[in-house]
C-alpha cells in the first residue's frame, strides 16, 4: 500500500504507564495491515521541549532558548510543530506503506495538552493496568525499589531522601506512577478517546483488538493464540524486550505482583497512588486483596502530600537545568569542601582569605578533572551545582512542612 506523503497523516496515540503493557498492545494492533506502530518515537515529547536545553552547550543554552523563544513567539508554534510532526510520521507511513501511525510512548502523560494541541481530533487509547501490577513490574524489571530502608512503608523525609539520593531515571519511574496515573485517569473523559483495561487485553485479546481497530475505521483481523515475531524491536533500544521472547499472551502476568510485591510495598503503593484512585478506575478488588494482607487507607491527605513532594521535585528539577552527572560532581565536589575544612587540614596562622583561597583550589582541581573541560565549561557546571544545592534546599524546607502535617494526619 503507497500513500501520498504530502497528505496529513492518520495518526493515533497510544497512552500509558511505562511497565503497563503498551509494547504488547502496540504489536497486536501492528498485526494489522493497515496499522504501523514504531516502537516509542517520543517525538512529541521532543517538539514540545524544543528550544530548551540544558546547561553547557558551547554556543550558549541561555543565548539559544530566548533567541529560539524570541523567533517562535512571532509565529504559530502549535502550527510548526503540528506540520513537522506530519512530515515525519507521513514518511514513516510512506516507507512501511500503511494508514495509520501508532505513537506508542508511554510518557506522554507529560505532554498531554500539546497532543490535544496539535491533534485535537486524533484517536487515541488509553491502557490502564492494576497499580499493584505495574509497581511489581517497575520493581522486577527496572530494580526501582520501593520501600526505604529499614522502614515499614515510605515516609514524606524517607520518600524525599530516595529522590535526592537516586538517579533522575528512578526517581522518574516513581513520578510516573504518582503524578502520570492521576493525569492519565482524568483524560479517560476525552471524547476520541478509546480506553482498555491491561486485565481485559491479555485475557480476551481478540476482542479487544477488534474494538480497538474497529474504532479506528480498520477492518476486523484475526489474533491467533500465538503471536507473530516482534523482530522488529531487536533495531530499536526502546520497548519491553521481554515480547521478543514470548509466543503466546502471558496471562498470568495479571495476578503476578500478589507474590512479588511484599506488604510493605504493597502499602507503599497504596499510599502513593491512593485507594480513592484505584477504586476509580477498577481496581477495588486488587485493593481488598492488599487490605486482606495487611495494608491500610491512610485516606486521600496522605496521597495528596505525597503527591505534592513529586510535584515539587518535578518542577525544580525541570527548571535547573543540572546536567546528567551533576549527582557526580555535587558528591566530588562536596567531598573536597570537606576534606579542606577538616580539622587535620586547617593551619592556625592562615587568614580567612588565605583559607577561602585554599578552599576554592580545592574544589576547583576536581571539578575540573571530573569536567574534563575548559575552564568555561567547568563555570558552567559550578554554576549548575548550586542551582541543584538551591533545589534541594527548597524541597528540604517543604519537607520539613508537610512532615508536620503528615505527623498531625496520622494522629
Amino acid at each position: 500500500m503507497s500513500r501520498d506523503v504530502n497528505c496529513a497523516p492518520a495518526v493515533c496515540f497510544l497512552l500509558g504507564l511505562p511497565r503497563s503493557g503498551t509494547t504488547l498492545l502496540a504489536h497486536l494492533l501492528q498485526q494489522h495491515p493497515d496499522i504501523a506502530a514504531p516502537p516509542e518515537p517520543w517525538l512529541m515529547l521532543a517538539l514540545e521541549a524544543f528550544g530548551r536545553l540544558r546547561h553547557g552547550h558551547p554556543a550558549g543554552s541561555s543565548l539559544i532558548e530566548a533567541a529560539a523563544s524570541e523567533f517562535l513567539g512571532r509565529i504559530d508554534r502549535n502550527m510548526v510543530s503540528r506540520a513537522f510532526a506530519d512530515a515525519a510520521y507521513g514518511q514513516y507511513l510512506a516507507a512501511a506503506g500503511k494508514r495509520i501511525i501508532i505513537d506508542k510512548t508511554p510518557r506522554y502523560w507529560m505532554v498531554l495538552e500539546f497532543l490535544d494541541a496539535l491533534y485535537p481530533d486524533a484517536p487515541q487509547i488509553l491502557l490502564m493496568r492494576n497499580p499493584y501490577a505495574i509497581a511489581a513490574s517497575l520493581k522486577s524489571t527496572w530494580g526501582i525499589p520501593l520501600q526505604a530502608e529499614n522502614t515499614r512503608s515510605v515516609s514524606v523525609s524517607s520518600l524525599a531522601d530516595l529522590m535526592l539520593r537516586l538517579p533522575d531515571g528512578i526517581a522518574s519511574a516513581l513520578a510516573d506512577l504518582v503524578l502520570g496515573l492521576p493525569r492519565l485517569a482524568a483524560h479517560r473523559a476525552r471524547q476520541q478517546t478509546q480506553v482498555v483495561q491491561y486485565e481485559l487485553l491479555v485475557a480476551h485479546p481478540e476482542e479487544e483488538i477488534q474494538r480497538l481497530v474497529a474504532g479506528l475505521g480498520c477492518e476486523p483481523i484475526s489474533i491467533g493464540p500465538t503471536m507473530e515475531q516482534a523482530d522488529y524491536l531487536l533495531s530499536s533500544s526502546f520497548g519491553d524486550r521481554k515480547i521478543l521472547e514470548r509466543r503466546t499472551i502471558d496471562g498470568g502476568s495479571v495476578h503476578a505482583w500478589q507474590a512479588q510485591l511484599s506488604i510493605e510495598e504493597m502499602q507503599t503503593v497504596t499510599d502513593l497512588v491512593g485507594a480513592e484512585l484505584m477504586i476509580k478506575l477498577g481496581y477495588g478488588e486488587e485493593l481488598r486483596h492488599a487490605q486482606q494482607a495487611g495494608i491500610v487507607d491512610k485516606g486521600r491527605d496522605v496521597t495528596e502530600l505525597y503527591r505534592r513532594i513529586f510535584r515539587i521535585w518535578w518542577d525544580l528539577r525541570a527548571s535547573s537545568g543540572i546536567p546528567a552527572n551533576a549527582s557526580e560532581l555535587i558528591s566530588v565536589a562536596r567531598q573536597a569542601s570537606e576534606n579542606a575544612c577538616s580539622p587535620e587540614s586547617q593551619h592556625p596562622s592562615e587568614t580567612k582569605v588565605e583559607a577561602s583561597a585554599r578552599l576554592e583550589a580545592a574544589m576547583a582541581a576536581p571539578l575540573r578533572n571530573a569536567l574534563s573541560a575548559s575552564e568555561a565549561a567547568r563555570g558552567t557546571q559550578v554554576e549548575a551545582i548550586r542551582d541543584r544545592d538551591a533545589t534541594i534546599a527548597a524541597l528540604r524546607a517543604e519537607i520539613v512542612r508537610l512532615e508536620q502535617s503528615l505527623k498531625g494526619i496520622e494522629r
